[in-house]
């Protein structure tokens, strides 16, 4: 028995091809909702154009502190500066030596002591001067441990005030009246001066306030003059000669004191702020007091003030 087979023909409807067959859905986890596909038109979809809306979302870039480097204040340094000083000196004991002196074994200075009358007063005097200074740091936690030495060319000058004395006194226990007249004069000129001290600080940063003391050392012409003239029993009237009664005698004397390139000796204290530049440079303020002991019975103080700069290694 022979078996046929019709062909199909396109307009049958009763059988598909495979490739034509409809496909089975899928499932609904797979599945786009119809409103979420994009509609299909053939052009290339453009990217939209940034605004400043966009750029508002980022946080703003801020700049990044860098932390100070403070200074390290160990080491060595050197620096140089500008001064104000005023310097003081009271001459009023000055004479006392060459009076004392010329008048040594009279009933006249034993018993009445011309030797103490003050003819010369205080003086003082200020002016701009300029130095340097130079140290070593030692820091210890907080604290900073120094040495320093500092000098000024100040080039004061001092001039004494001078009040002379004229008097008349006695008798002594010998009978003896004396008309007494002292004038004198007292300069000091030239006056230059250092210091080496030792010296303290806190350290707050960049900021090192500090104390410190020590010996100060100075230089000066120091030159007291002293004249002591007078009569031993002066007349009531007319001229001191030997033949009146009692007999007239008189006396003249000159008497001086100090030298020119004096040395002075003293001790020093004071205190200040070192404030940091940059951790090599460095501005300073300070204040120093400044006691010289007495020459030519000659006591001298000096008040400075100071402002300078300095470089530290």
């Amino acid at each position: 028995m022979s078996l046929v087979v019709a062909p199909a023909f396109a307009g049958d409807q009763s059988t598909q091809s495979p490739l034509t067959q409809t496909a089975p859905p899928l499932p609904a986890y797979l599945r786009v909702p119809d409103n979420a596909a994009p509609a299909i038109t053939g052009a290339v979809p453009q990217p939209k154009a940034p605004v400043a809306a966009d750029f508002d979302a980022l946080p703003a870039a801020r700049p990044v502190a860098l932390p100070a480097r403070p200074m390290d204040w160990s080491g060595f340094y050197i620096g140089g500066q500008f001064a104000y000083s005023d310097a003081s000196g009271d001459f009023s004991n000055t004479t006392q030596a060459s009076i004392a002196y010329g008048l040594r074994n009279s009933a006249l200075e034993s018993q009445f002591a011309p030797s103490n009358w003050p003819v010369l007063g205080s003086a003082s005097h200020g002016g701009i001067g300029y130095g340097g200074f130079a140290g070593y740091n030692l820091v210890y936690a907080q604290v900073v441990f120094g040495l320093e030495a500092n000098y000024d060319q100040a080039s004061l000058s001092l001039i004494a005030p001078n009040s002379p004395i004229s008097r008349v006194v006695g008798p002594t226990t010998n009978g003896d009246t004396y008309l007494v007249n002292i004038t004198g004069s007292g300069t000091v000129t030239d006056l230059d001066f250092g210091t080496v001290r030792a010296r303290a600080g806190w350290i707050f940063g960049n900021f090192l306030p500090y104390a410190f003391g020590g010996v100060a050392i100075g230089r000066a012409n120091v030159n007291i003059t002293e004249t002591t003239a007078g009569e031993q029993n002066p007349p009531s009237s007319g001229a001191c000669v030997a033949t009146s009664t009692p007999p007239c005698t008189p006396f003249s004397f000159t008497g001086t004191a100090g030298k020119n390139s004096e040395w002075l000796y003293g001790a020093t204290v004071g205190a200040g702020l070192d404030v940091a530049l940059t951790r090599h440079i460095f501005l300073r303020a300070e204040y120093e007091f400044v006691h010289f002991t007495p020459v030519a019975s000659l006591p001298l103080d000096i008040n400075t003030v100071r402002a300078g700069a300095g470089i530290k290694f």
